[in-house]
C-alpha cells in the first residue's frame, strides 16, 4: 500500500511527521477518507475523530475542529485541540459533559449561548466517544 506524509499542527504543538497508509477526518459534511495520491485541496474540520492507518497500527484520536491541506501528497492538518484515544481523561470529559447538560437545563435566557452550550456538549460526547477505542 502507498503511504503520504502527515503532518499535525496545533496552537500549542506541533507532533512529529509521520508516514500514513489512510486518514479518516471528521469533515463539515460528513467523514473523508485521504490516502496516497489524493487531490490537492483544503477542507473543513468539524468535531469529531481522525483514525490514522499506518504499517504499524491503527490509532484513533479525538479533535475539536481545523483544517486539512492536502498538498503533493502530503497532508497537514491544522487542528484546536488533538488528543490520542489512550491519552483522555475520561473522568475530565464525563465532568464537562455533566457540566454542560447542567448549563442546558438551568440556563436563563438572557445568558444563554446555545451554540457554545451544543459545541462544548458535542467535544465532550466525542472525547467519551475517542476514549473507547
Amino acid at each position: 500500500m502507498s503511504h503520504f506524509n502527515l503532518d499535525i499542527v496545533t496552537p500549542t504543538q506541533d507532533l512529529d511527521e509521520i508516514e500514513v497508509d489512510y486518514l479518516r477526518c471528521p469533515g463539515i459534511d460528513g467523514s473523508f477518507g485521504i490516502m496516497a495520491n489524493h487531490q490537492d485541496g483544503v477542507f473543513s474540520l468539524d468535531i469529531g475523530e481522525i483514525m490514522i492507518q499506518s504499517k504499524s497500527d491503527t490509532k484513533f484520536y479525538s479533535i475539536s475542529g481545523g483544517f486539512a491541506e492536502i498538498n503533493n501528497n502530503e497532508v497537514c492538518l491544522l487542528v484546536e485541540t488533538i488528543e490520542l484515544s489512550s491519552d483522555i481523561d475520561i473522568s475530565r470529559a464525563e465532568s464537562a459533559f455533566q457540566r454542560a447538560n447542567e448549563r442546558k437545563n438551568n440556563s436563563n435566557e438572557e445568558d444563554f449561548d446555545e451554540v457554545r452550550l451544543k459545541t462544548a456538549l458535542s467535544r465532550a460526547l466525542n472525547r467519551l466517544q475517542v476514549a473507547k477505542r
